[in-house]
């Protein structure tokens, strides 16, 4: 359907899999402990409770990889391009996804809703679109960006109101990071 650039079977595991695997390990490291606990209220908050928004999904990363390793998040996906957001919908009913809601439209005209957690990776207009993913994360809510070393100033100037962690490298890339952060509003 033409969705991605990437075009080698090698790069497509790495860059999109991988990537999108490596950030959802660092935002779910206790992912099997968390669901097991999540029938026992005395225990940690289920991630039933957790809000994941995705902006500009394209193919679905790293949506859709986070939701296949913590399946009990609800997740929204959010895309403008319709082939893609049809692309997105029958992903999501193929592999029986529940709790996934695709948004159809830009950032900018999606309901202001505070999510626990907001992702973003490879999008246009990256500089517009950072503060749309601060105002969609809840006060102490989580950002987490895949991007190149070199927007890192970039970010960290648009985002003032965001508490950043140290840069973690993503492995078998070059000069692609992970930056969490805490949204602080």
């Amino acid at each position: 359907m033409n969705l991605t650039s990437v075009r080698q079977p090698e790069e497509i595991v790495s860059r999109h899999f991988g990537e999108s695997l490596f950030a959802a390990r660092h935002l779910f490291p206790n992912v099997r402990e968390t669901e097991a606990r999540a029938d026992d209220p005395a225990q940690a908050e289920p991630e039933s409770a957790v809000h994941v928004v995705d902006l500009g999904s394209g193919a679905g990363f790293p949506g859709l990889p986070i939701k296949i390793r913590a399946p009990s998040v609800r997740l929204t996906l959010i895309e403008s391009n319709q082939r893609k957001a049809v692309f997105l919908r029958e992903v999501s009913r193929a592999l029986t996804l529940t709790h996934v809601n695709i948004f159809a439209g830009r950032a900018e005209d999606f309901p202001a809703t505070q999510a626990d957690v907001v992702t973003l990776r490879a999008v246009e207009r990256f500089d517009a679109v950072l503060p749309l993913a601060v105002r969609l994360a809840k006060n102490q809510g989580r950002l987490a960006l895949l991007i190149g070393q070199a927007q890192l100033a970039l970010v960290c100037k648009l985002t003032p109101k965001v508490q950043w962690s140290p840069p973690v490298e993503v492995p078998l890339s070059v000069n692609r990071i992970l930056l969490l952060g805490t949204s602080r509003i």
